[in-house]
């Protein structure tokens, strides 16, 4: 099963996300999606589950999910403060027990384990900070093991 996770839209999509994201079979968005126009453009490529970020305003999403892929149970939340989360992180850490965490907010890249979860961060896809480029990733789970590549949208 292969899983795009994208972030950090603000209301657009790249062209080089339908390009980066081909073959998916779910698309995660961690929030600041922008406008519900967004999440239409990516069900073109595959299904989406997001989430809203501290910029959705008057949008119809959840402000957490959790769903499970490939046996793996992902919460998918916009702000993940590292290495200490807020107490609502850490309250839905305990109660769920995710493996995967997807979060956005840095509009930076990121994918590593802390304590047996994967904290993964696919970066913007428009706006990137850090000196980082705009960017999506792929969680692609084969033979037991997650594997994740950032892909840069040039």
């Amino acid at each position: 099963m292969k899983l795009g996770l994208i972030s950090d839209t603000h209301g657009q999509v790249p062209s080089a996300v339908h390009k980066a994201l081909t073959g998916v079979d779910r698309i995660l968005h961690a929030g600041d999606v922008g406008s519900m126009d967004v999440i239409t453009k990516l069900e073109a490529i595959a299904p989406v589950s997001a989430v809203l970020g501290n910029t959705d305003y008057g949008i119809n999403l959840p402000v957490s999910r959790v769903e499970v892929f490939a046996e793996y149970k992902c919460l998918i939340h916009h702000i993940v403060e590292l290495p200490t989360p807020s107490a609502l992180v850490r309250d839905l850490v305990n109660m769920e027990k995710p493996k995967i965490i997807v979060f956005g907010h840095t509009h930076i890249p990121y994918a590593k384990q802390h304590g047996g979860v994967w904290f993964l961060n696919p970066g913007s896809a428009c706006s990137p900070r850090g000196g980082s480029e705009a960017s999506v990733a792929i969680a692609e789970f084969e033979n037991g093991k997650l594997h994740v590549k950032h892909h840069a949208l040039t």
